[in-house]
């Protein structure tokens, strides 16, 4: 029996020698090597490229990592931006409401000054026909007339400054609605 285990020990060493060889043979084709070379050129050969695998390993590792790191920061901008977006959205709405009441506002208020000034302009005629009637009707002594003319002098100021007030209003309610435009076109 002794025979038959050392030809088996004997088979099973030739095999691993033979796999060891192949394999030895492979590693050399993968690392473009000499079919030649000694089993320290092919050792020197193996750690270098084990240093390398580690190397690619630690930098793919590293890149990883920094491009995590640059999608968190792109990720944190993008945030910071919606919020931007949507505070300017809202308040591009607010100014627009605000702009429509606004401009409700001055249509009233043009509408109602141009009936004061229509009401203003048709009292303005009926004091002129008074006052025409009241001439004829009157002596026109010179004390007379100083006075009318001091009265009439006195109405058409009180109107013209009546006039003037209206104008005014109107040019302040003009200058306000191109202030909301302004600031409108400015905040889209």
């Amino acid at each position: 029996m002794e025979q038959a285990e050392l030809e088996l020990q004997i088979k099973v060493w030739k095999d691993l020698a033979v796999s060891n060889q192949v394999l030895m043979r492979a590693a050399k084709e993968a690392l473009e090597l000499d079919p030649d070379c000694s089993t320290i050129e092919l050792k020197t050969a193996l750690n270098a490229a084990i240093k390398r695998s580690l190397d690619a390993d630690a930098a793919i590792e590293t890149a990883q990592q920094q491009s995590q790191q640059a999608i968190a920061v792109m990720e944190k901008k993008i945030a910071t931006s919606e919020k931007a977006q949507a505070t300017a959205e809202s308040n591009s709405e607010e100014i627009q409401a605000a702009l429509k009441l606004y401009e409700q506002q001055m249509t009233v208020e043009r509408a109602n000054h141009a009936k004061e000034l229509k009401k203003t302009k048709t009292e303005l005629a009926d004091k002129e026909k008074s006052l025409k009637a009241i001439n004829k009707a009157l002596a026109d002594t010179p004390e007379n007339v100083m006075k009318k003319l001091r009265a009439l002098k006195k109405q058409k100021n009180d109107e013209a400054a009546a006039c003037k007030q209206a104008e005014d209003n109107a040019r302040s309610l003009r200058k306000e609605k191109k202030q909301l435009e302004q600031d409108l076109n400015e905040s889209n």
